[in-house]
């Protein structure tokens, strides 16, 4: 399509919009304040880069073997920069602690600091990027029987701990450096494969210990702390001591952050229903959006109605300065730089789609009763020449237009990725 063929197209689009009250240039604009922060997982599949292995287990599963894995933090680096060439907007770099560089060294996670993180700050200052950052809690020998910060050994405990506070710390010196707040998210494995006899111990044991790792007060500018609940896992399929109405109460009760993975509820539920009861009690959110199938199997983002109630609540609720987006899925039977692109994309297809959507005559529509037309408006929105928009908007953002970034890719793993074996 040629420039003047999608400024028609575009010109046209604001046209259909604006007869239902909605400015699209807005909408585009309040579109490029938003950063998503993509996961760097999903490039060499959840491996990272520790000396202690490479299996990831503790309730996660990764399936396929498409070629091309990044092996090292450059080829991550590199992977992930053809990733954001291709993606509208500036966006940050979600990193886990076991990314950490450490020179060929043997260093423990509860022995990590900031200087195993220089390169990636360097990196992220050097491409203008703010990072964040997940404590391990996984693939390791010390989590004993599934449980790390649960465990009734407080050896156990006192490592993990340690682990979660030089977290914070490393997210606080990434915060500082590249004068972007650092979001440390924490997610645990620890639960029961059958019914457990005792479900409180457990608990009090977690309480303890997360107020053991966030004692230490850290600058809120340089690091934000947040934790995350999660239904059950492989291997944890009857408990979980980190439900979500432990760590609800736990976020509400302490100041932090609560991040809904919009895999981990029951398959018949949407993370989108709890995000404005959440941000009724809590400043600010984080989402790690994925798409579970069947399970909790974080399956690359699409544009399902799943994906686009989460944005419009996000939007239509007035949350976008309180809601950290950041993805969470890893596919190896494709292309790994595609699926980063396809899933952010669709991330911000969603948004956008919100954006563009007549709220406030649908919300005037439903406070004085008539949800006749709020129903009608709704599905009216559904065949609006939105794919005229988007395509706009790529194309002011100098990225490619419709399925073109996918030639791209596709030559970059030609160059790249065929090469690495």
């Amino acid at each position: 399509m040629t420039t003047k063929q999608l400024e028609t197209a575009y010109r046209i689009a604001c046209e259909r919009y604006a007869e239902h009250g909605v400015n699209v240039e807005a909408a585009i604009k309040k579109l490029t304040t938003v950063a998503i922060s993509i996961h760097c997982w999903q490039g060499d599949d959840v491996r990272g880069f520790e000396n202690s292995g490479t299996s990831v287990g503790d309730g996660l599963a990764v399936t396929g073997n498409y070629p091309g894995r990044a092996r090292t933090p450059d080829e991550l680096r590199a992977d992930f920069e053809q990733a954001i060439a291709l993606i509208p907007g500036t966006h940050r770099f979600n990193l886990h602690a076991s990314y950490a560089e450490t020179g060929g060294r043997r260093v423990d996670r509860d022995a990590l600091g900031a200087e195993h993180f220089k390169n990636w700050i360097a990196w992220a200052k050097s491409r203008k990027i703010g990072l964040d950052l997940n404590p391990t809690y996984f693939s390791h020998p010390k989590v004993v029987g599934g449980l790390t910060l649960t465990s009734p050994d407080k050896a156990i405990r006192r490592f993990w701990i340690e682990h979660g506070i030089r977290c914070r710390e490393i997210g606080a010196t990434i915060g500082k450096a590249l004068g972007k707040t650092c979001l440390t998210n924490l997610w645990i494995p620890d639960g029961m494969k059958d019914t457990p006899s005792d479900r409180r111990a457990p608990r009090e044991r977690l309480v303890e210990s997360l107020d053991a790792i966030f004692a230490p007060k850290i600058d809120r500018r340089h690091n934000l702390d947040s934790v995350e609940p999660k239904l059950f896992g492989i291997g944890a399929e009857s408990y979980t001591a980190g439900s979500h109405e432990f760590y609800l109460a736990y976020a509400v009760s302490r100041g932090t952050l609560l991040t809904l993975d919009a895999g981990h509820y029951h398959p018949t539920e949407c993370i989108s229903d709890k995000i404005s009861s959440v941000l009724t009690f809590l400043p600010e959110i984080a989402l790690h959006v994925s798409r579970g199938v069947r399970w909790d199997s974080d399956h690359v983002v699409t544009l399902t109605d799943s994906l686009q109630a989460i944005a419009q609540e996000i939007v239509w609720g007035g949350y976008l300065g309180r809601t950290h987006i950041g993805l969470d899925y890893f596919d190896a039977s494709i292309n790994r730089v595609a699926a980063w692109v396809i899933g952010t994309r669709n991330m911000l297809k969603a948004l956008l789609l919100a954006l563009t959507a007549p709220i406030a005559r649908l919300k005037q529509a439903e406070l004085t009763g008539d949800y006749t037309t709020r129903l009608a408006l709704m599905e009216e929105m559904k065949t609006l020449p939105f794919g005229a928009v988007w395509d706009h908007y790529c194309h002011r953002m100098g990225v490619p237009v419709g399925a073109a970034w996918l030639a791209e890719v596709q030559g970059y793993e030609k160059r790249v990725l065929s090469l690495r074996g």
